[in-house]
């Protein structure tokens, strides 16, 4: 059910956790932590089942800050699916020239039965989100082919849980002759108004020949412009495009054909330049789905078929010849090689690439594999031959969600964006009013009608804010699509605009600040125990846990049992959250754990030995486990995962960009973290912390000054969702990271993350520029129109604003990605320091 309340939508939806035996469930708590405090988001709350209907969960949000398909992402990662009554499409189109005439389209949506929530970006992507019980696809579909919007000459393909389209792309269109109609239509205004201001002083020629041209110029220059003007005002509605019609026409009127042939063509020209650079950032974005090769050689019936990357099915394998794109996202069978990952993960140096042992137990966990296995497509391999076991559909693709996900980004509005159109609704109508009230000047001053009017056209030129709607769009537009060129996912204007405001970040410490591969360190029996029982126990209990530092006990711990006598199988493994595990052996209960989790159970307290045991690697920087069977205690464990090389020259570049505080919070033993934190150069480390107090601490920081958390994406996810932007790592190897942040470094490298945040402070700046170029060519214009600006020179500068606003938003597309260089520059300074 939806319904509207005070500007907030309120959505009740199924909860869909498979599983679970009632509301009070704790997956239901994490769902609900999963979504609270995000902004956009009023009140998360769950409607208890009743006889006849299930239990719901109740959103409350603003659609113009966060939209459904955003909760739905967020939901969805928690193990929840929304209810299939709300449909959501992401349609390529063409045919939005300009801002105006995406606004058009998208109050025309909105204004339709059962749409909740429509944008139409000027770059092309459409985001429709609908009731399906309401309106259908097919009925938005053919709305919008009312309006004259086209669709790929491919239909887009639509997937089944979220509905998104416009997979192809046909760029070739978008008008009579072909994308850049509208500049063509604008340079032939251009050169019949030429045409015509030159014949005029030929005596020889008849006077009827410049007006001819004159009126051509009209038909080319005015023609998007008239048939605009025609739509809004079946809507019911004025917009500014329609008003310089009219003050092309009432030069006309006056007489002044050459002067409203002028007006169009500078209009028009701006337009199209407009036009073409939008398509221009748009086609940066098109050219990563461009990444994967159309045809795939794959192993079938005993030979080798060459077939289309959308007809590949899991399991098959494919043949990737050196130096070919890799044609799906899967893992290595056979075969080496170095493989370019820049594509997808903004790596600057190929990647190792070797096959796995087991071909049928990497497929039962392939999202697990490590990253020397595993491929993407739209990657580029090296110089060895590689077979590769397909793991996602040519539309699951890690490239595919990718060029998705920055599309449903360009529809997202930013904070400024939001800004300027409560600006415009305002500033539009009163310039209206104004430009009205001129047009009865000559009852007050003793002037003709025509000097009133031609004034009060001019200054209606002059107060058009079409270069403060295209400012943020286009940077906003530019900065995401630099960004997943770069290898970061930034999903929409929002994140991207907060970046540039942090004052403070906050680290996971495992996998973010660490290379996130802890290794056995120290082996501690207690007294009179063996170390080959305390490695057979550890080994049984933590087989069974995919944690890290679990599968580090079990892969160091066997490999320390040098007999290789087989380890007593261990059963019924349960989690204690931030604690450790406990199991059973024979019967007998197995904890394995931190020393806090041995006082909150029942048994004996730790030995002095093993708590002295414990104290002591802490001290050296390891993180311990305990291990008890039964009543007794069998020793430690301690183990070291090692800071990552570029941590500490990401930490001083980041300060280089204006971070002022940074700090660790981290699940591990305080002294653990200390000693990291330490190492790398942060302000502070926070050890010991469950997962609320993580929570907690984002947002005390949050009340301070703007902050970052950067994490996995996976345990780190409340946090994340509380703090003024989440980013999470190694996005191209986990679903969950990929949908959970509001920023996703698609690498596993931490050197991405300055990059970003230096590119939003750049757009950011951008932003502010465009602002005040616009805003500032306003305030000149009024005044100087009212004092005589001739209307040409008001229509030059106007124009003119527009496109360097256009210009300055694409110089992004080219923001150098020094990152990386800094990085290694600064950590080889302060290791040379520290020697």
């Amino acid at each position: 059910m939806a319904t509207l309340d005070a500007s907030k939508l309120q959505l009740d939806l199924p909860i869909l956790l498979p599983n679970i035996p009632d509301e009070q469930d704790a997956c239901v708590g994490r769902l609900v932590a999963d979504l609270t405090g995000r902004e956009g988001l009023a009140k998360v709350h769950v409607l208890a089942a009743t006889a006849d209907q299930p239990a719901k969960l109740c959103i409350h949000y603003d659609p113009a800050i966060i939209s459904l398909a955003r909760i739905t992402e967020i939901a969805q990662s928690s193990g929840a699916r929304l209810t299939e009554q709300f449909g959501h499409v992401l349609w390529e189109v063409n045919g939005l020239q300009n801002a105006s005439r995406a606004r058009t389209v998208t109050e025309y949506l909105q204004q339709m039965p059962g749409v909740l929530e429509a944008v139409a970006n000027v770059a092309g992507p459409v985001r429709i989100e609908f009731d399906r019980g309401v309106t259908s696809e097919a009925a938005l579909r053919a709305a919008l082919e009312d309006l004259g919007v086209i669709f790929p000459a491919t239909e887009p393909s639509v997937a089944p849980e979220h509905a998104d389209g416009g997979e192809e792309h046909d760029h070739e269109h978008g008008g009579i002759l072909g994308r850049n109609t509208e500049l063509i239509f604008a340079f032939i205004c251009g050169g019949l108004l030429a045409a015509g201001f030159a014949s005029s002083f030929l005596l020889s020629i008849p006077a009827w020949v410049p007006l001819l041209l004159y009126v051509a110029a009209y038909g080319f220059g005015g023609y998007y412009l008239l048939r605009e003007a025609i739509e809004t005002l079946l809507l019911g509605r004025f917009e500014i495009d329609f008003l310089m019609l009219v003050a092309a026409a009432g030069a006309a009127v006056l007489g002044e054909w050459a002067e409203g042939a002028l007006l169009l063509f500078l209009f028009s020209i701006g337009h199209g330049l407009e036009h073409y650079a939008m398509g221009r950032a748009r086609r940066a974005i098109a050219a990563l789905a461009d990444l994967t090769p159309p045809t795939a050689e794959v192993r079938r019936n005993g030979g080798l078929s060459e077939v289309p990357v959308a007809e590949l099915v899991v399991g098959d394998i494919v043949v990737v010849r050196p130096n070919s794109r890799i044609p799906s996202d899967g893992f290595v069978t056979l075969g080496t090689s170095s493989v370019d990952q820049a594509p997808v993960t903004g790596e600057s140096v190929p990647v190792d690439k070797m096959a796995v042992s087991d071909a049928a137990a990497a497929a039962s966990m392939a999202s697990e594999l490590a990253a020397e296995f595993r491929v993407y497509a739209g990657t580029i391999n090296g110089g060895g031959a590689l077979e590769i076991h397909v793991t996602k559909l040519a539309k699951d693709s890690t490239l595919a969600r990718l060029v998705q996900m920055v599309g449903e980004a360009e529809t997202q509005k930013s904070p400024t964006q939001h800004f300027t159109d409560r600006f415009e609704r305002i500033f539009v109508p009163v310039v209206l009013i104004s430009v009205g009230l001129l047009l009865f000047a000559w009852l007050v001053i003793d002037e003709p009608f025509s000097a009133s009017f031609y004034r009060a056209m001019a200054v209606l030129v002059a107060a058009s804010p079409c270069a403060l709607a295209i400012s943020t769009p286009s940077a906003v537009l530019a900065g995401v699509a630099r960004a997943a060129r770069g290898g970061v996912l930034v999903k929409g204007g929002g994140p991207l605009e907060n970046l540039g405001t942090l004052g403070a970040i906050a680290f996971d410490k495992t996998g973010t600040l660490t290379e996130g591969k802890p290794r056995i360190s120290d082996v501690v029996p207690a007294s009179g125990v063996l170390e080959k029982e305390l490695l057979e126990v550890a080994v049984a209990v933590e087989a069974l846990s995919d944690h890290p530092l679990a599968a580090a006990v079990a892969r160091d711990g066997t490999q320390g049992l040098l007999d290789n006598a087989p380890v007593a199988p261990a059963e019924n493994l349960q989690s204690i959250t931030g604690r450790g595990l406990v199991a059973e052996i024979a019967g007998d209960k197995v904890y394995v754990g931190k020393a806090a989790l041995f006082a909150e159970i029942d048994g004996p307290p730790i030995p002095e030995l093993v708590a002295a045991n414990v104290k002591d690697l802490e001290n050296q920087g390891r993180t311990t486990m305990i291990v008890r069977r039964g009543d007794r205690y069998l020793g430690v464990i301690g183990l070291m995962d090692t800071p990552r090389a570029s941590a500490s020259g990401v930490i001083a570049s980041l300060r280089a960009l204006g971070i002022t505080r940074m700090v660790m919070i981290s699940g591990d033993n305080s002294r653990v973290a200390e000693a990291v934190a330490k190492e790398v150069g942060l302000d502070q480390a926070m050890g010991d912390l469950m997962p609320e107090d993580k929570v907690a601490t984002i947002k005390q920081m949050r009340s301070e000054q703007p902050v970052a958390m950067v994490g996995d994406g996976v345990n780190d996810a409340p946090a994340m969702a509380n703090a003024t932007v989440g980013i999470a790592m190694g996005a191209a190897g986990s679903d969950v990271a990929l949908e959970t942040a509001d920023v996703a470094l698609m690498g596993d490298a931490l050197e991405r993350l300055p990059f970003v945040i230096g590119l939003s402070r750049r757009t950011s700046r951008t932003i502010k520029q465009n602002l005040w170029i616009s805003l500032g060519m306003v305030a000149i214009l009024v005044p100087a129109t009212l004092l005589g600006l001739q209307l040409g020179a008001a229509v030059l500068f106007h124009e003119g604003s527009t496109v360097l606003v256009v210009i300055n938003a694409l110089r992004l597309l080219a923001y150098p990605d020094r990152s990386e260089q800094q990085v290694l520059a600064l950590t080889a300074r302060q290791n040379l320091a520290a020697a």
